[in-house]
């Protein structure tokens, strides 16, 4: 069966989920909103595989989480579609705060860009209730190519007229970033899609690829073993590296280059908001974990935001995004 036919199947299976009672739906909500939530285990749903990123951040605010309320938090893992299946999952939840989800800003934004139904809408469907703003991306770059810094780059695709760059899926912010490089400096760089960064990687170990874009984390196989020399960063330095500019800083103009990304926590959009305040709230306590610590400074991550700051970053960020993924010219599959 099809990847498309999957999904439609998928999407008729939410669509009769939603049409659900309403008198049920709300009397969860009406539950929780009178002070008793958590009134049971709670599920938080990590729309991503297990053992990457986002998983492992679910499970650090999850334990803490779970330590604070006093009930069990299970982490979930229901991936694929670009993390649309596990959320169409949560926006399906009764909104009483005992269904979260946990994922990352390709959910909550580009799908709506790139899928013409994924499933869930994020204005109607879902409230974010807390972000991790994203790390600083790395651009690096083959040693063979010579490039340092980003005018260097520009330089090397103009004399080489075509430029193989490495990006860990389409539509991510790589393939952004080569889509705007291309349109301000009128190059012909073309973007190598892999399945993950793993993958992307091992490109650039194998000399397959001119540069690549992704975690400073994870371009640590090819950075430690010199097959790799990072000329920039996409929109926030990064402690480890301090002397390698932003592309902002080295010239370069697009409004794309301002924006971070995030993983973050969601929760059905009925949900009261006393539960979504204190959900808030205990995700950016989980910051002073030590567990929590650990995974944050693993990824080289910033701490949880608040409510309030998650969604004025949320909207100061989501028409930049939208732009960008739609001058790709990505068909919504």
């Amino acid at each position: 069966m099809s990847a498309k036919l999957d999904r439609r199947h998928f999407i008729a299976a939410g669509t009769t989920a939603l049409a659900m009672p309403f008198v049920v739906r709300g009397a969860a909500a009406q539950g929780a909103s009178q002070g008793t939530w958590p009134a049971r285990q709670i599920r938080m749903i990590c729309s991503y595989p297990a053992g990457g990123q986002t998983d492992l951040l679910a499970r650090a605010y999850g334990e803490f989480i779970s330590k604070q309320v006093g009930k069990t938090v299970v982490v979930e893992n229901k991936p694929g579609a670009s993390g649309a299946i596990g959320t169409a999952e949560v926006a399906r939840a009764e909104p009483d705060g005992h269904t979260i989800l946990c994922s990352i800003s390709t959910t909550y934004i580009m799908n709506r860009v790139v899928m013409k139904n994924p499933g869930y809408d994020m204005d109607k469907d879902l409230t974010l209730v807390s972000v991790i703003p994203g790390a600083g991306l790395l651009l690096v770059a083959n040693p063979k190519t010579g490039v340092k810094t980003l005018e260097d780059f520009v330089a090397f695709a103009r004399k080489s007229g075509k430029v193989n760059f490495g990006t860990y899926s389409a539509g991510s912010a790589p393939h952004m970033t080569i889509n705007e490089l291309n349109k301000q400096y009128g190059l012909n760089i073309e973007p190598i899609h892999y399945r993950g960064e793993a993958p992307m990687w091992t490109g650039m170990l194998e000399g397959t690829l001119d540069a690549a874009m992704g975690s400073y984390t994870a371009a640590q196989s090819v950075l430690q073993s010199d097959r790799g020399t990072v000329f920039a960063v996409h929109s926030k330095k990064v402690d480890a590296i301090p002397n390698v500019k932003t592309l902002p800083e080295q010239g370069a103009t697009s409004k794309f280059f301002t924006v971070s990304g995030f993983t973050g926590w969601a929760v059905p959009k009925a949900t009261p908001q006393p539960v979504v305040d204190r959900l808030a709230e205990l995700c950016v306590a989980a910051n002073g974990d030590p567990k929590v610590k650990e995974v944050l400074a693993t990824f080289v991550l910033e701490p949880a935001i608040g409510f309030k700051e998650t969604n004025a970053l949320y909207q100061r960020e989501l028409p930049i995004w939208i732009e960008s993924a739609k001058s790709l010219g990505l068909e919504p599959a």
